[in-house]
């Protein structure tokens, strides 16, 4: 069954409003329900999982011609480009499209409680879909550099891998009023690969703890040290809570696909040491390069002076002319001995 990013009232009517399940054919094969937000799941701690962010969609078309609202879950992975579910931006009619389909769609990144005013608010201006699986990126309007995005994993996880899920999704799937205001989490454990999807069960803090509405495109992650590294994102899933498997799109089958579009992660770089003291410039007497002027070789001295150089180039014509003389000279000489019957005496 299609993952329903929100489900309204009006599902009652017979009417699902939800951003929908991936279209794509290479998804797995299963009747489960919506894969929604974490149900079952614990606050994060402020401050932590800045990099996990809220897709919020304002005036998405429906079919009967009107307008809804709903969210999705993503995760930064460059200033400017969020990854999130793929089936977050389709039409009414559900084909997953390469382009925003709200009126406005935002992001927010670093607001563990969503009630304060932390973090940065961008907009997404594009959107482009994998080929593959349930996954797409988001480009913003303008740079979040304030918070270290998530990396990418290269490789698949291995069968039992202890993975993270962090989410803004509802904690009861048939209560629209249970969207949290505070980023969810929980620990799943891998249970199946397939080509496209990587499955995954509640672990902690219960094993019913399971993805729920709005949670779709949530990042499930490693973590090595401080970094979190993307392993894949909520796609489908069985109504929750329950015990049973949630689908997510796979990564690293994608990594040359995602760096393509927003660059190559930057490497990773150590903490800055402090370099021993040296004299500063007005104790030495060597201008400092913010001078206007361009170091090339690191040194500057007296010899870059115009009025040095000049007279260095004068003393080099001298020297050159009087070279010249000797040898004429020495010449001329040599003539003047042959002539006259003088032989000179090899040494």
């Amino acid at each position: 069954m299609p993952l329903l990013v929100l489900l309204l009232p009006a599902v009652a009517a017979g009417v699902a409003l939800g951003p929908g399940a991936p279209a794509h054919a290479t998804g797995p094969a299963h009747t489960a329900g919506p894969a929604h937000a974490i149900a079952n799941g614990e606050d994060a701690v402020p401050g932590r999982y800045g990099f996990a962010v809220k897709l919020t969609m304002t005036g998405i078309p429906t079919q009967n011609g009107g307008r809804r609202n709903s969210s999705c879950t993503g995760a930064l992975i460059a200033p400017r480009w969020v990854i999130t579910a793929g089936h977050c931006f389709k039409t009414a009619k559900g084909t997953h499209v390469s382009r925003t389909v709200a009126r406005l769609t935002t992001v927010t990144a670093g607001r563990t409680d969503l009630t304060t005013k932390a973090g940065s608010v961008a907009k997404v201006i594009a959107v482009r879909q994998s080929p593959s699986t349930d996954v797409s990126l988001a480009k913003l309007d303008k740079p979040i550099t304030d918070i270290a995005p998530a990396q990418l994993s290269r490789k698949a996880p291995k069968i039992g891998t202890i993975v993270r899920l962090a989410g803004y999704g509802r904690t009861v799937d048939d209560d629209p009023s249970s969207v949290a205001t505070h980023l969810q989490t929980g620990q799943f454990k891998v249970a199946s690969l397939t080509r496209g999807y990587i499955g995954m069960t509640g672990q902690a803090p219960r094993r019913n703890t399971s993805a729920c509405s709005q949670d779709s495109g949530g990042p499930y992650f490693t973590q090595r040290g401080d970094t979190a590294v993307l392993v894949s994102v909520v796609s489908t899933g069985p109504s929750c809570p329950h015990k049973d498997v949630d689908q997510s799109g796979r990564i690293d089958p994608i990594v040359g696909w995602i760096t393509g579009i927003v660059g190559k992660p930057a490497p990773a770089t150590k903490a800055p040491t402090t370099p021993a003291a040296k004299p500063s410039s007005a104790a030495t007497g060597a201008p400092s390069a913010g001078n206007g002027r361009t170091l090339l070789s690191g040194r500057q001295g007296a010899e870059d002076d115009p009025g040095v150089r000049t007279v260095l180039a004068a003393f080099v014509i001298v020297g050159f002319g009087a070279v010249l003389a000797l040898v004429l000279g020495t010449r001329h000489r040599r003539r003047g001995l042959q002539r006259s019957g003088v032989r000179r005496h090899r040494r």
